[in-house]
């Protein structure tokens, strides 16, 4: 009996150790392996074997099992059988009942105390699991060196016959998809707050956002001309209040460069007579990219130069618009307001149960994940250009039907439209 429980616990030592090796999350055990605790370094060796460990868990839990299974056979005919041919059995019969009796008994005791248990307790537990047998699976992978590159070796051939990849420990990491879903469990389970969830699903969808997505478009740019006085420009930004201003040579496709208020403040201030000076001179470098342009890229590119403005340009060397720090962060903090935006519209105010006003500059994808539909065009990326399309000499207050929604052309300016009311048909 003492053996069975030697093998039964070995059993369930091999099978916890199995699921926690595929359980464990890799970043923890790098992370504890920083602190170079004994521990941690035979859990990070063990992970960095992965495919050698989890075939010596299946010879450990093989051979645990045959063992189990030779000492049941023995266990049957020592104490089973005597107590079936007690109850009147011949011994024919008896011998039977008492090997199927033995043979149920430890299938039980395998399949609970064997799996399901310790599997259960290292899906919950799975890094206490493999910090506390990992040292003991390399001390177990020593004793089979010989049988692990024989069995892996046989895996490799097979595996590599049908196509199929090795396991390792890099194809346990989670993919993208697995990582949102992770995050939504998370929020469900209570372990994390709405607001974690939403900054770190709008870093993925950050990812796949181009410039052109989040740009302040040609008609909306506010630009100073180059050969503007110093005065004259001072006078011009009170009623716009940005503090960064594209500089043009002639029109919007022309921009040679950026100004910072700042820097034309302070000039003024020192030296009044500054005030005549064009405020060409005072323009700095801006950075120029094509409006296809990856907005992480451009990011990237932004703090790497240390210039806050970026100027788009189309496939033709058109300007399309224009990008700031801040209209990037926006997009994974959500809107940032200072002091001068009191007046500054949300791009969707809700008016009530499926009733909309949108900033025609929306994108569709955005418009189609808030009302639930499915407008689709290749070749237009806003609402806004979407309604044009579908109407190109669009005036107030005309209508046009979707999807069990109206959409009705609330404000224009010139052949700019800037709001649509969305509403639901009843």
């Amino acid at each position: 009996m003492t053996a069975i429980a030697v093998f039964l616990a070995a059993t369930a030592f091999f099978s916890a150790s199995e699921f926690a090796i595929v359980k464990v999350r890799i970043s923890r055990i790098d992370a504890l392996f920083a602190d170079r605790s004994k521990r941690a370094i035979a859990a990070k060796k063990v992970m960095s074997g992965m495919d050698n460990y989890l075939c010596l868990c299946q010879i450990g839990l093989t051979a645990s099992i045959l063992g189990v299974g030779w000492l049941g056979y023995g266990l049957a005919k020592q104490f089973t059988l005597p107590i079936v041919m007690h109850v009147g059995f011949s011994p024919g019969t008896a011998e039977t009942v008492s090997m199927v009796l033995t043979f149920m008994s430890i299938a039980f005791l395998l399949i609970v105390a064997g799996a399901l248990v310790p599997k259960s307790i290292a899906a919950q537990q799975a890094e206490k699991i493999l910090l506390a047998n990992a040292r003991w699976l390399v001390w177990c992978s020593r004793l089979l060196f010989v049988f692990i590159p024989l069995f892996q070796g046989s895996v490799r051939f097979i595996t590599g016959m049908s196509g199929v990849q090795r396991m390792s420990a890099d194809s346990a990491a989670h993919t993208e998809e697995e990582l949102k879903w992770l995050l939504s469990d998370s929020l469900k389970n209570g372990d994390s707050n709405a607001l974690k969830y939403a900054y770190a699903h709008k870093l993925y969808e950050f990812e796949s956002l181009n410039a052109k997505d989040i740009m302040v478009p040609r008609t909306a740019m506010t630009t100073i001309e180059k050969d503007t006085s110093l005065k004259q420009a001072i006078q011009f930004v009170q009623n716009e209040q940005f503090t960064r201003y594209p500089i043009t040579d002639g029109d919007k496709d022309h921009i040679v460069g950026v100004v910072n208020m700042k820097h034309l403040l302070t000039a003024f201030i020192q030296d009044p007579a500054n005030g005549q000076l064009p405020v060409g001179i005072f323009a700095l470098p801006v950075i120029q990219v094509i409006d296809a342009s990856k907005a992480s890229e451009l990011l990237l590119k932004m703090q790497h130069e240390r210039i806050h403005m970026a100027i788009l340009r189309d496939e033709y060397g058109g300007t399309s618009g224009l990008v700031t720090i801040e209209d990037i962060l926006e997009e994974i903090v959500g809107d940032i307001q200072d002091e001068f935006d009191t007046d500054e519209i949300p791009e969707v105010q809700q008016l009530g149960e499926g009733h909309y006003i949108f900033d025609a500059k929306l994108l569709i994808d955005h418009i189609n994940n808030l009302l639930g539909i499915d407008i689709a065009d290749k070749d237009i990326d806003t609402i806004g250009g979407w309604f044009m399309a579908k109407s190109f000499d669009t005036i107030k207050g005309q209508k046009i039907s979707e999807q069990n929604y109206d959409f009705l052309a609330k404000e224009i300016d010139g052949h700019q439209l800037l709001y649509l009311e969305v509403q639901r048909r009843k």
